[in-house]
C-alpha cells in the first residue's frame, strides 16, 4: 500500500508546482505597472488555478495520511 503514499505526493506536488505558478503570475501582473482595474482583472483571472491547485494540493496530502495509516 506504499504505492497511495507516493500517489498521494505526486499529486501534491502538482498542486505545489499550481501555486508556484500563480504566485509568479500574479507577480508579473503587479510589476507589469497595471492600473488597479487591470490587475484586479488579472488576478480574478488566476483565482481557479490557485483554488484548483490549493484544491490538489489538499487532496494529495489527504491521500498520503490515508497511505500512511494503510501501511
Amino acid at each position: 500500500m506504499s504505492w497511495i503514499i507516493w500517489v498521494g505526493a505526486a499529486i501534491s506536488v502538482i498542486g505545489l508546482i499550481g501555486l508556484l505558478l500563480s504566485i509568479v503570475k500574479v507577480n508579473k501582473a503587479r510589476r507589469a505597472g497595471l492600473s488597479d482595474e487591470d490587475l484586479r482583472e488579472a488576478v480574478q483571472k488566476v483565482i481557479p488555478l490557485n483554488l484548483g491547485s490549493l484544491f490538489l494540493s489538499v487532496l494529495g496530502l489527504m491521500t498520503v495520511i490515508v497511505g500512511i495509516s494503510f501501511a
